[in-house]
């Protein structure tokens, strides 16, 4: 099966288990619920007025959706991934130096005729040299024909190497020969094979004999002056007895000789091959040649041949001579020689690559291919020899492999092709029959694919799979199961690069053989997905056009296209020459093609492509002009301002990313003179670009908003000019007054189908700065030219940055600068103070990575933020236990201003370097920005940690950073993107078995309690189980209990975070929702309650953060935080924001003093519809269904209830006026019925509304006289639960009856519980949660 259909089957696999499972699961569970329920249970369907019975499943109790659960949830805050790399473990695998023998010295010491003295022959005995007989010819002849055949057997491993030949040589031959070689052979290797079978043993001291020139004498050489002349890198043969004594010399003398590469002398490269040990003689068996080590080394197949057949059964029935007429030849594998050599070749690197450390395997067996070849040959030899007692030895040492498994694998192939070899002699046409070897060593690591793991020994057969891409036949399999191997992880992208399968995928991209294209794809994109180096090698062969012609290619799947996408983003990123050939290649004109969408017959694109080719497009033009100008051509702009609607997070910020890429960074401030047309069309393209931006600037998405931020970076660099120009003409002093408001700046567009509001309303009052001569002294020397001098915005001129390379007075006098640049006339001011605008947005966004970003990018334009925490948040959330900045010394990192004021009105108070006229208004100072005029901070301040600085980077204004390119944000999604592609891609993505077997439990265990809600009565009311003292002025604002776990979660006005046991009565954790709250949490919700729970926590002003780990000490997390009410205006405080979560839908509703209801799809972490509300006053109370997706009810300041749902095309479904006061909480009651619901009001009736009764109430309780302050309705049993002011909580069921009032806590005195800010049921359980103003209670009420 190909990878694309293996890929195809495994989603319409996984897609069936899913539905099925959750048929299963409805269908068993739906019949347990109505036997518990006697069968009573009933759901209106369709309408209001509907009342068909339908079957009831556990999907209305306990939804099945989870959201927020991507890698990037993980760990957005803490850090940003690395994406592919190029340096460290990764690079492991490449040899460091590639490497060659470019010469080869062939030394025969034979003397034949004359037996050495120390040497005493058996008879009879060995006497084949080079398969040579020496006697059967003249001695001098016999000599040179074994010289010419050892030089034609090294040939076949090196062919275009240069071979010397010294037939009984001088040592001053010798010395020429090395020397010879070493000037031919310069930096590359140099081979010396020597043979002593006619010359005594080397010395004890490392010396080897050689003759005089009247061979009457033997003559030493010692191994060290040999080294001198051969020098480095070489590599040694000694083919004699006691060759180990040369080994053992050589081994002295490299632990004696000094190698310091960083003193200037290079490692020695030397490499040794010895025939035996030191006290070990040559077998002498007339069944073994003379040389047998050499013929190991340079005839294996038929050296290997011999000595098998000697030991097989085949021994009787075959003639030795036919393995000298072996058909075929070694390099073709369709033939019988050639197949025996491609198996010995897998073979002995499988036993290699098994037995070697992986360095030592790169070095002997990747680094050179004579080398490798005679280390492969060099474990047949040690096979053969130690079968003859005889035991080779190597510099490095080898393990022993003489007795490895593989060999047993080498006999049954050797005999099944050796069983063939008779007819094939006889008959040349007959046909060869392959070996199934490498058939039955795939079919093995196909298994081990189906049961091994990184944890488990590593696939033994992955260097015959590297050997098995030679051939035609087996080819597909192969890839198609080393694909299967690398998509385990990195470590097996690590592993499969170390054994050298790089440069065989790298030369498979030539081929155009159709079968291969997906899955060759697949692999590249495992291997760069962990190694961003190999983007050289692609582009150097050539190897991206194959990945172009592949994403052009509508017949393969999306995700495949994607991941062709992904390759050629890791071609482009970071390397020119990659981003010229891809252009060259019109890569550019490819991926805009398909990101205009599908045509009317195709199915909608796939997220993941369109992911990838915005990527791939904003990696291509990143900081390369002519790629940037062919997109802006292309009208690219508008193409990716269509995908930020998209649903998809992902889809948006790689969109936003292409984008930000196409701002050319300091384009205006290194400009020659060019006409005007191309000036506009690049003007007009960054103006479309720059709205398209600010449009989505309040995106739900982190990822979404950080790559807004960077792209805004991009454009404040390029115009950090005029930007500054404009921010202080936004706040520049008047005469000792506060300006009237700045005008609005809206930005009108449309985003997921809605009008997004207006996001730039108003900038704040701004009070005069500096003295009246100062001010005075600038007002004249504004250029008349300066985008600002016309605008009607400034009057004067700007006031000076002494942050920036230049003064702001000096940038408008001058008439070549930005004051008579031709750009001035085509940007409007508006756009430039929507820009700062949007800048001051995210620098007070809700999570802390982005809002420091949104400072980065106003200290480009001279902006700085300096940040105090609150002095009264910081007293109210003291506790004992708790250290707090001191609210004298939060005042230390600020520089003095001459007036305080409050831009957004209170959140952004700038302050400036001249002495305060009044002092700051204690209750709040918080967030602040400042224009740096003077660099009068003092160093001590600036690191302290009581200073108050946000970020001393940020804080020391006047860096020159802020005008280097080194000083902008970096950009997150290409390296979020890329994690997905190094997980696991063809195995279904399935829960573990623990996590499945916790889920079954906690369904079950909610599905028991479910029933017992249902049918249990409440006879205990005061029965409080736990009571703890908060010890918080302002109280416990909102609490939530956790539906399989005794904790109780509560928040108080300063957002503090604590989470309580209930059952210990023990604090588990706490900590605040962020440093500079402003009036509390208002709501606290659980995510995935049936899974790792997420708990959301709304602030008063509509910030909204989820947190992960929240129950376990300091441990806590930031999943994801967004302003959950965009556009409202700043100087609004705070919005009095109400919010509530849906888990059915994966819909969150926030509303507030604001004229719209928010839903937002947390799924897609997007505003998905805005809901106008036509009403003068706001909305006080908000409830969502858990039963039925898509219905809210919301409760206004006027004592209206109007009930919504987002799925019918109207939305509101009923409008009423209940109450005549504040409507302070509103539920929909038990059960499934969704037209019932529960609204309490601040004059303290409670009333019950059925809508399908005309909108009237048909139930009202009058349960607190003016004093309700909370309302809690159980989410399955018939109870609700009211707070007063009062110091009691009444409880009732749905008939109206009072079942009973807590007002004492169970102290021994009998305490009051105080005035009851909040009030919560357990999920599943008949448990109350109270929090009063000093304390937090829990109640059980069975």
């Amino acid at each position: 099966m190909a990878l694309g259909d293996l890929m195809a089957s495994r989603f319409s696999q996984s897609v069936t288990l899913v539905s099925n499972h959750l048929d299963q699961c409805s269908v068993s569970v739906s019949e347990e619920v109505e036997e518990r329920n006697g069968g009573d249970l009933e759901v209106v369907g369709g309408g209001f007025g509907d009342r068909s019975v339908v079957t009831v499943t556990s999907m209305a109790y306990l939804p099945q959706t989870s959201v927020l659960c991507e890698m990037r949830h993980e760990a957005f805050e803490v850090g940003v991934p690395a994406g592919p790399s190029n340096t460290g473990l990764v690079s492991k695998w490449r040899p460091k130096d590639r490497m060659k023998t470019g010469c080869v010295a062939l030394v025969l010491c034979l003397n034949i005729t004359v037996d050495p003295p120390d040497v005493i022959k058996i008879s009879p005995c060995a006497r084949m040299e080079c398969w040579i007989d020496p006697f059967s010819m003249a001695p001098q002849k016999a000599l040179e024909t074994i010289g010419r055949t050892l030089s034609y057997q090294y040939e076949r491993w090196q062919a275009k190497a240069r071979y010397k030949i010294q037939l009984d040589p001088t040592v001053e031959e010798i010395k020429k020969l090395c020397n010879t070689c070493r000037k031919y052979a310069k930096s590359e290797r140099v081979l010396f094979h020597y043979n002593g079978h006619g010359v005594p043993k080397p010395t004890a001291n490392g010396e080897i004999w050689l003759f005089n020139k009247s061979y009457t004498q033997y003559i030493p050489l010692p191994i060290s002056e040999l080294d001198s002349w051969l020098k480095t890198p070489s590599i040694y043969v000694f083919d004699c007895s006691a060759a180990g004594m040369i080994v053992n010399a050589f081994i002295e003398l490299q632990d004696w000789t000094p190698t310091s590469p960083s003193a200037g002398t290079p490692a020695r490269d030397c490499i040794l091959l010895a025939a035996c040990e030191a006290h070990e003689t040559l077998p002498q068996s007339v069944e073994f040649p003379a040389d047998i080590f050499t013929s190991c080394l340079t005839t294996p197949i038929k050296m290997a041949l011999r000595w098998f057949c000697t030991r097989s059964l085949l021994h009787e029935s075959l003639d030795y001579s036919l393995i000298d007429r072996i058909p075929g030849r070694q390099t073709d594998r369709k033939t019988l020689l050639g197949e025996l050599n491609w198996i010995f070749t897998a073979v002995t690197d499988t036993i290699a690559w098994n037995v070697l450390p992986h360095d030592l395997f790169q070095r002997l067996f990747r680094q050179d291919l004579l080398v490798a070849s005679l280390f492969r040959n060099f474990l047949l030899a040690e096979r053969i020899m130690r079968s003859a007692n005889c035991s080779p030895i190597s510099y490095p040492a080898l393990p022993a492999t003489h007795q490895h498994h593989m060999w047993d694998a080498w006999d049954m192939a050797a005999e099944i092709c050796l069983s063939q070899l008779p007819g094939l002699v006889e008959d040349p046409n007959a046909e060869f029959q392959p070996s199934p070897f490498f058939t039955e060593q795939l079919t093995a690591f196909e298994v081990w694919l189906d049961h091994g793991s990184e944890h488990k020994k590593p696939p033994e057969q992955l260097p015959i799979v590297l050997q098995v891409l030679l051939s035609q036949c087996h080819r597909v399999h192969a890839l198609v199961l080393l694909g299967r191997f690398l998509d385990m992880g990195p470590w097996a992208v690590d592993l499969a690069l170390s054994v050298g399968i790089f440069p065989y995928v790298l030369k498979l991209l030539q081929t155009t053989t159709p079968e291969l294209r997906q899955i060759l794809v697949f692999i590249w994109t495992k291997i760069l997905a962990l190694d961003k180096s190999c983007q050289v090698d692609l582009v150097k062969d050539g190897g991206h056009t194959y990945f172009i012609r592949f994403l052009d290619c509508l017949e393969a799947f999306p995700e495949q296209r994607a991941m062709a996408a992904f390759v050629l983003a890791v071609i482009v990123d970071g390397h020119r020459r990659g981003q010229e050939a891809c252009t060259e290649a019109g890569l550019i004109h490819v991926c805009l093609n398909h990101l205009q969408g599908p045509t009317s017959n195709d199915a909608p694109a796939d997220p993941l492509y369109l992911q990838w080719l915005c990527i791939c497009l904003g990696k291509l033009w990143e900081d390369f002009t002519e790629a940037q100008v062919i997109g802006l051509q292309a009208d690219a702009p508008a193409i990716f301002a269509n995908l930020l609607s998209e649903p998809q997070p992902e889809v948006r910020a790689a969109s936003i990313f292409a984008l930000g890429t196409l701002l050319n960074v300091g384009f205006d401030s290194a400009r020659d003179e060019e006409g005007d047309e191309d000036d506009d069309e690049k003007v007009k393209a960054e103006i479309s670009i720059v709205k398209s931006l600010l449009n989505v600037v309040s995106d739900g998405s982190p990822l979404v908003r950080t790559e807004i931020a960077v792209a805004l970076a991009r454009f404040a660099f390029g115009h950090k000019k005029h930007l500054k120009s404009v921010a202080a003409a936004m706040w520049k002093p008047q005469s000792n007054s506060v300006l009237s408001s700045l005008p609005s700046f809206a930005i009108k567009g449309t985003v997921s189908g809605h009008t997004t509001p207006n996001q730039y309303s108003h900038i704040g009052p701004v009070m005069r700065v500096g003295g009246d001569s100062q001010s005075a002294s600038r007002d004249g020397r504004a250029s008349t030219s300066s985008p600002l001098a016309s605008s009607g915005i400034m009057s004067g001129s700007p006031v000076s940055d002494d942050s920036s390379l230049h003064s702001d007075s000096g940038i408008m006098n001058n008439c070549n600068g930005v004051g008579n640049h031709m750009r001035s006339k085509h940007l409007d001011n508006a756009l430039y103070s929507q820009c700062v605008s949007a800048m001051c947005t995210l620098a007070k966004d809700p999570s802390p990575r982005i809002a420091g970003l949104g400072r980065r990018v106003l200290s480009i334009i001279g902006i700085e933020q300096v940040v105090a925490k609150s002095v009264k948040s910081a007293a109210s959330s003291s506790r004992p236990s708790e250290s707090i900045t001191s609210p004298i010394n939060s005042l230390a990192g600020l520089a003095r201003s001459s007036s305080w004021f409050d831009m957004n009105a209170g959140h952004l108070p700038l302050t400036f370097s001249t002495p305060p006229v009044s002092p700051p208004r204690p209750s709040y100072l918080t967030t602040g920005m400042r224009r740096v005029y003077s660099l009068e901070f003092r160093p001590h301040l600036m690191s302290s940690p009581d200073s108050g600085l946000a970020d001393p980077l940020l804080g020391s204004g006047g860096a020159p950073g802020a005008s280097d390119r080194s000083f902008l944000p970096q950009s997150t999604i290409y390296n979020w993107s890329c994690i997905h592609f190094s997980k696991p891609l063809l195995s279904a993505a399935e829960d573990s078995e623990e996590m499945t077997a916790k889920r079954d439990e906690r369904e079950k265990h909610a599905l028991d309690h479910i029933s017992k809600c249902q049918h249990t009565s409440v006879n205990k009311l005061n029965n409080p189980i736990a009571t703890w003292d908060t010890k918080v002025e302002s109280g416990i604002k909102t609490a939530l209990l956790q539906p399989f776990s005794p904790i109780v979660v509560a928040a108080d006005d300063s957002e503090r975070i604590r989470v309580w046991n209930y059952e210990d009565a023990t604090i588990l954790n706490s900590f605040s929702n962020h440093e500079f709250p402003d009036k509390g949490i208002s709501k606290l919700c659980l995510i995935n309650e049936l899974d790792n729970s997420l708990l959301l926590a709304a602030s008063s002003d509509g910030s909204i953060r989820i947190w992960k780990d929240y129950s376990v000490r300091s441990k806590q997390k930031l999943v994801t935080a967004f302003s959950s009410i965009p556009g409202h205006k700043p100087s609004v405080r705070c919005v009095n924001a109400v919010v509530d979560w849906q888990q059915q839908s994966g819909y969150m509703y926030a509303s507030g003093e604001v004229s719209s209801s928010m839903v937002w799809d947390l799924d897609k972490e997007q505003l998905v519809n805005t809901i106008p509300l036509d009403a003068e006053c706001s909305v006080s109370a908000l409830c969502a269904s858990q039963i039925h997706s898509g219905q809210f009810a919301a409760g206004f300041v006027d004592g209206s209830v109007r009930i919504f749902d987002i799925r019918t095309p109207e939305m509101l479904v009923c409008s009423t006026q209940l109450h005549t006061q504040r409507v302070v909480e509103i539920g929909f009651q038990p059960g499934l019925d969704p037209a019932k619901i529960v609204s309490a009001s601040q004059a303290g009736d409670i009333q019950f509304l059925d809508v399908r009764r005309h909108n009237d109430t048909y139930l009202t309780i009058d349960a607190h006289r003016g004093s309700l302050t909370s309302l809690a309705v159980h989410r399955h049993a018939p109870l609700i639960a009211s707070g007063s002011a009062r110091q009691l909580i009444k409880v009732f069921n749905m008939e109206g009856e009072q079942l009973g009032t807590i007002r004492y806590s169970p102290t021994f005195m009998a305490q009051k519980i105080g005035s009851v800010n909040c009030l919560t049921f357990h999920p599943y359980q008949l448990l109350l949660a109270a929090g009063a103003a000093d304390r937090c209670l829990c109640f059980n009420l069975c």
